[in-house]
């Protein structure tokens, strides 16, 4: 899913991307920002229930550079990351897959986007833990190069690829490092992808 290179060239002005026909941009992500309102709201109670296994938070550099998708063309303003995974769980190599679902928010305008994944978990130790996995991303960036700020992602609905090395702090508190990659893994004429990296806080219920 290596977006490096461009998989065709980028046209030199605004107007001629417009005119090689890439997508229009969607509307904002407003809908993503109530979603993430809502379900956040909505793991107090679940947590009660046992639905909700952890709820995690961070700040995320942007379109980060020299990482998986190899360059960067949009803004470094920071994302607001909010996650919630839930308790029912498969064994799986070690560790347990569990659902997560989650969204990533650019503070400038940026692309953003919401995502539901797989998430592939281990302890390492009773404090060191992994996390991984695959899932899909629906965005509010552009899908062809019609803006010399913006990345070519192809397409509305990409994959998402997480990887999270974390501490446990207790028995409920941790602190981790968190990278996500989304592209459309060459499945579309563009895919230039957009990997983010930050820290996040979490919590178990």
């Amino acid at each position: 899913m290596t977006p490096s290179p461009d998989p065709m060239p980028r046209p030199t002005s605004v107007a001629a991307r417009a005119a090689t026909g890439g997508a229009t941009r969607a509307a904002p992500l407003a809908a993503v920002l109530c979603a993430a309102l809502a379900f956040a709201a909505a793991a107090v109670p679940a947590a009660a229930d046992g639905l909700v296994h952890e709820l995690k938070a961070g700040i995320l550099a942007h379109d980060v550079p020299d990482l998986w998708s190899g360059f960067r063309l949009e803004d470094n303003a920071a994302d607001l990351n909010l996650e919630v995974s839930f308790s029912p769980t498969l064994p799986f190599l070690f560790g347990v897959l569990r659902p997560a679902i989650g969204a990533s928010i650019n503070t400038r305008g940026d692309t953003s986007h919401a995502y539901l994944d797989a998430r592939w978990e281990i302890e390492l130790s009773p404090r060191l833990f992994l996390a991984t996995g695959l899932g899909a991303a629906i965005h509010d960036g552009e899908t062809g190069p019609v803006a010399p700020d913006k990345k070519a992602l192809g397409s509305r609905v990409l994959f998402h690829i997480p990887i999270e090395l974390g501490v446990r702090l207790d028995g409920r508190n941790s602190l981790s490092v968190y990278f996500e990659h989304i592209s459309n893994g060459y499945t579309q004429d563009f895919n230039e992808g957009l990997d983010r990296i930050g820290v996040r806080y979490g919590y178990r219920f």
